[in-house]
């Protein structure tokens, strides 16, 4: 017996040892080794192994000395809280580049610098710099004049509404806990799962790659039109062929450019990193000179006649003079705007009826803040492509003829507009709030910076917005607002001639505030697909997670660019933001959700430190984000989101194995939860009774699947969709055989995906397999889920058995599934039945329907022929007529219920007539009978002579008089029998004796009554089946009930047995003692 012992520490040397030393020598006091669940030896706790090393430090620890076996699983406070103290978080990309290229050529051991940047440094000025970009500088002014200011103002509410609230559900996932580089897709991945990370984590890719095609294009549009707008390479010969010519050239530049910047992202990503502050501050300083343009116009406006020819706007690049004629020196000349009109110099020649009718007026482009201009501009004026651009309230008179005027010097629109587009154009200019938060590693308190800083910068930028659109409004005139590309201001950029103190402060910075956009795209779109490549929840993506040896993404690189083309093809700025509006917009509508769902379930670890957020707050955002997404364009939002749900689809069917403690699974533990209360408060209908199988599998001596057919079978029973478990049971101790039921368990569920078998697997260690079945029958399930089924394998080699365990514990189950109102399926030559791949071709599903079992028999085969391996097998019921009963109106009867019950079947019913048992029964229930008895003395024997092995064994080991004392000795309290020599002999000999006399008396049996007519019944109705159904598919028969005397179970296996004799596939039914099915809609 193992003895309990304290070992006292005592001082270094060998100066008196302890009277426990003197007592417990060093083997007596060395322990056994642990052993884990799987038998196999568990290293021990260096605190106990007798090793000189852990001698030394035994002392160590002996304040903790209770603690110490679970030291080396579970670590002590201070060391976790030192690990902590120690961990450092890198961002990704652009760090280890500039590392892996520094000086030295070594990686920095350092990285404290990349870890000191503020709320301003950090998140403000980033965010600040993506969201102020292309469109404010190139766009904005001709959305104002297009929607009018109100609309306009209603335009950047929305949009900047929208971010803000994203920006209220991000910071508050941002600060529940550490978030590593990966920004808005590690959010999203890790609050709603690999599924929706994966699907989302490419739109937001796709939209950032899309993004860095619309910097580019503006990049492209600044240079071609307001810097050098000579050096275009195609040339229009035709009025009409302009547009043509611009797009190829876009095209064409743009292609140059992202060449170009590929190049520099590939080589020197550093030096974008470092420019950065040079692109920031090109956009303060232009915006600076545009409050400053505004201001000035109030002292004096800035010089920007433009003509109008009645009330049309006129391109005034080709023109000087706003006139027709003019008079040098009393003589009268035609002016360069005569010649465009009039097609020649002289003042007798034809000019355009419109030209000649009206006159000409020069009004100030930019009248300036006072000027009450803002009136004329409150409400938008919206047009078909080609529609002249024309002044409200200026007189003109119309002509009839207008096919001509394309080819004159008027400003048209060049596409149709309406409120719709301009919001999906509008809205990449509110986006780049995750700046910040992908720049979390780099931070010095990620948790107060990303949200302050990200707030402030979204508060400001829309204050920016929210004044220019206002301010445009009121200072500058309406013609010039919807001119485009400047035409009415000598090819100027629009909200440059409000700049000051020059136009090419805007020009100029908007251009390096675009490339710098575009670099910084094709810098982080890269990343963001090596990050969701190297996450493995997208198969197909894998060869994108590798790069050079820094990590520099080069495959994903590679593939951005070609992506990046795809949006420089399209060639129109107009055309490619509201792509990009649609994935910004489905990415900021999953992190509003994946706010809102973390909130709902109040999940334990949802603690944000940020605590302004509700998840209404959240809904709306995410209610906003899908309003905007339709309203910008709603093909482009159903293409958006059927490309996210192909991906969805795709992870999910690819099984995404990652678990990363996501808000859906939370969201399915809830409802599940909620579902399965509501089951159970109201009980189950007879509508909507379908089976819910408990699977009873037997496993072999390798623990697999002795019967994989039987889960075929369950597989195409599932027509139901009802609940299925799967189960088995191991006999001995959990204790040693945890390890080979979890083995069990794998090896069932992996049978359980081969046969496409959906539901639950469980397997269970129990002392005998007896009690592990019943516990399952009992409490398999949860609430409403409970199976009403149980399904198993007729026990085939029941007679050569050893012993009788086998079909004992088969009616056992009988016994227990009928007391627990469950119905029992039990498939005899399980290994016969097809597999799933299996397709029978013809053939019936009998059914016998002897007697009433709440319909499931007839349900059943309904079932099954909803597989395709029963598709085309059809249905028969045969019923059994007494002497008494009419066959022929029972036929008509059952037909009729049948066709209530909507279900296609033939009818037969087959009568039975009274007859005389013949010999053979009586032969078949002695034989019965006698084997029995013999059985049972045949155990008798077996026991009685493992007894006597023992006892023998027992009294070989002790004296004759140790035997003769102990079979005396008595005592006060307590009385021992036990054998002695003698009584052993005499019992022996009686035992050996009484054989001979049972083996007389089977010959003298005489079978009981009872017996001879189950065995009648069993007899002739198996004549009858066999006749009628030996061809069929499958048989379904009643399952007749076990006795209720005990002593007659073998009886009852043999019944059975005669029963199902001749027949291939049998299914025995049982019912639960409920109306399964019904006549009612």
């Amino acid at each position: 017996m193992p003895t309990n012992f304290t070992v006292v520490p005592v001082e270094d040397g060998g100066a008196g040892k302890s009277s426990l030393e003197l007592v417990f020598r060093e083997e007596d006091i060395t322990p056994r080794r642990p052993y884990s669940g799987d038998n196999t030896p568990r290293e021990s706790s260096p605190f106990i192994n007798n090793t000189d090393h852990d001698r030394g430090n035994y002392y160590d620890g002996k304040n903790m000395a209770l603690f110490e076996e679970e030291i080396e699983s579970n670590p002590m406070v201070s060391s976790l809280l030192n690990k902590l103290a120690n961990y450092t978080n890198l961002t990704q990309g652009v760090t280890e580049h500039e590392e892996y290229e520094n000086e030295d050529g070594k990686s920095a051991k350092s990285t404290k610098k990349f870890s000191q940047m503020g709320t301003f440094i950090g998140v403000y000025l980033p965010c600040m710099q993506n969201i102020l970009g292309v469109i404010l500088f190139l766009r904005l002014t001709w959305i104002v004049g297009t929607a009018g200011i109100m609309e306009s103002f209603a335009i950047v509410v929305m949009c900047c509404t929208c971010t803000m609230l994203t920006a209220i559900s991000m910071s508050a996932i941002a600060t529940n806990g550490v978030v590593p580089a990966g920004g808005s897709y590690y959010m999203i991945s890790r609050s709603l799962g690999p599924e929706f990370g994966g699907a989302v984590g490419l739109c937001f890719y796709l939209g950032t790659t899309f993004a860095g095609s619309m910097y580019i294009l503006g990049t492209i549009e600044i240079l071609l039109t307001y810097i050098v707008p000579n050096t275009a390479v195609f040339v229009a010969e035709k009025k009409e062929d302009e547009t043509e010519a611009m797009l190829n050239n876009m095209r064409v530049y743009g292609t140059c450019c992202l060449a170009l910047m590929a190049l520099v992202v590939f080589v020197g990503v550093k030096y974008v990193n470092k420019l950065a502050l040079v692109f920031l501050a090109c956009v303060v300083l232009s915006i600076m000179a545009i409050y400053a343009g505004v201001i000035k116009t109030i002292i004096e406006p800035p010089n920007y006649p433009i003509c109008l020819l009645g009330n049309r706007s006129l391109q005034n690049h080709n023109f000087e003079k706003c006139m027709k004629t003019e008079v040098i020196k009393n003589v009268t000349y035609t002016t360069e705007l005569w010649k465009l009109f009039c097609g020649s110099p002289h003042l007798n020649a034809t000019c355009d009826e419109y030209f000649t009718l009206n006159n000409l007026t020069e009004i100030q482009g930019i009248p300036g803040l006072l000027s009450g201009v803002i009136k004329d501009n409150m409400w938008g004026e919206y047009g078909p492509s080609g529609m002249l651009v024309e002044k409200k309230n200026q007189s003109s008179v119309p002509v009839q003829d207008n096919s001509r005027d394309i080819y004159k010097p008027y400003i048209f629109n060049d596409i149709s507009t309406f409120f719709t587009l301009l919001v999906g154009i509008y809205f990449p200019s509110v986006t780049g709030i995750m700046a910040g938060s992908n720049r979390s590693g780099d931070l010095r308190d990620a948790q107060r910076s990303i949200p302050i800083g990200t707030i402030l910068a979204i508060a400001t930028t829309s204050f920016i917005y929210m004044t220019c659109v206002v301010l445009f409004g009121a200072c500058i005139e309406g013609v010039v607002l919807r001119d485009k590309f400047g035409d009415s201001v000598k090819k100027n950029l629009v909200i440059g001639t409000l700049a000051w103190p020059s136009p090419w402060v805007i020009v100029i910075g908007s251009f390096f505030s675009c490339c710098g956009a575009g670099l910084q795209s094709l810098t982080g779109a890269p990343r963001l697909l090596q990050a969701i490549a190297r996450d493995g929840i997208v198969p197909f993506l894998q060869v994108f997670g590798h790069g050079k040896a820094n990590g520099e993404p080069t495959w994903a690189l590679l593939m951005t660019v070609g992506i990046c083309e795809i949006g420089i093809l399209i060639a129109s700025l107009d055309a490619v933001a509201p792509i990009l509006s649609m994935f910004f917009l489905m990415c900021y509508l999953f992190v509003n959700l994946a706010c809102a769902v973390q909130t709902l379930l109040r999940t334990p670890n949802w603690r944000p430190r940020f605590k302004f957020y509700h998840w209404t707050l959240s809904f709306l955002g995410m209610s906003l984000c899908l309003s905007l997404m339709f309203i910008s364009s709603w093909y482009y939002a159903l293409v958006a989101m059927s490309i996210a749900g192909c991906i969805y689809k795709y992870i999910e069917y690819r099984g995404a194995e990652k678990e990363w403690g996501d808000g859906i699974r939370g969201l399915s533990l809830n409802a599940a939860r909620y579902a399965l209360i509501r089951l159970e408060e109201v009980p189950t209908h007879t509508k909507n009774w379908r089976p819910q199988l408990l699977v009873l599998l037997k496993l072999d001596s390798d623990l697999g699947v002795k019967h994989p057919r039987l889960l075929s079978f369950t597989t195409q029973l599932k027509a139901g969709k009802g609940l299925t478990i799967v189960s088995s049971v191991l006999e001995g101790t959990y204790m040693t055989l945890g390890a080979e039921a979890k083995s069990a368990e794998q090896n069932v569920k992996s049978a359980m995906h081969l046969e496409r078998t959906k539901g639950f697997c469980h397997v269970v260690v129990s002392s005998n397999l007896r009690d592990g079945f019943s516990h399952l029958i009992q409490s398999a399930g949860l609430g409403g889920m409970k199976h009403n089924a149980v399904l198993m394998a007729w026990p085939g080699g029941w007679k050569q058995a050893e012993d009788s365990y086998p079909w004992k514990n088969f009616i056992e189950t009988v016994r227990e599934t009928t007391s627990a109102h469950q119905a029992l399926l039990v498939a005899k030559n399980i290994d016969k039945f097809p597999c799933n791949q299996d397709r029978l071709g013809e053939g019936t599903i009998d059914v016998w329907w002897i007697v009433h079992d709440g319909g499931l028999l007839m349900l059943l085969p309904f079932l099954l022929r909803q597989h395709k391996v029963w598709r085309k097998c059809k249905m028969r019921i045969f019923t059994v007529a007494q002497m008494n009963d009419n066959s022929i109106q029972m036929k008509k009867d059952l037909q009729m219920f049948l066709y209530h019950l909507r279900l296609n079947a033939v009818v037969e019913v087959v009568e039975m007539h009274d007859s005389d048992i013949a010999a053979f029964t009586y032969e078949k229930t002695l034989v019965m009978e006698q084997r029995s008895q013999m059985l049972k003395q045949m155990q008798l024997s077996k026991t009685e002579r493992e007894r006597e092995a023992q006892l023998i064994t027992k009294l070989g080991t002790k004296s004759h008089a140790n035997l003769s004392d102990t079979a005396t000795a008595t005592s006060d309290h307590h009385v021992h029998m036990t054998w002695t020599k003698d009584k052993l002999i005499a019992e022996r000999n009686r035992k050996r004796g009484e054989p001979n006399v049972g083996v007389k008396d089977l010959f003298n049996m005489k079978p009981n009554q009872s017996n001879v007519r189950r065995m009648h019944t069993a007899v002739k109705l198996n004549e009858v089946v066999v006749n009628k159904s030996q061809g069929a598919q499958l048989v379904l028969l009643n399952m007749p009930g076990p006795p209720k005397n005990k002593g007659g179970d073998e009886n009852y296996m043999e019944f059975l047995e005669v029963l199902m004799d001749g027949l291939d596939r049998v299914l025995l039914v049982r019912g639960g003692g409920r109306e399964v099915i019904t006549i009612y809609s």
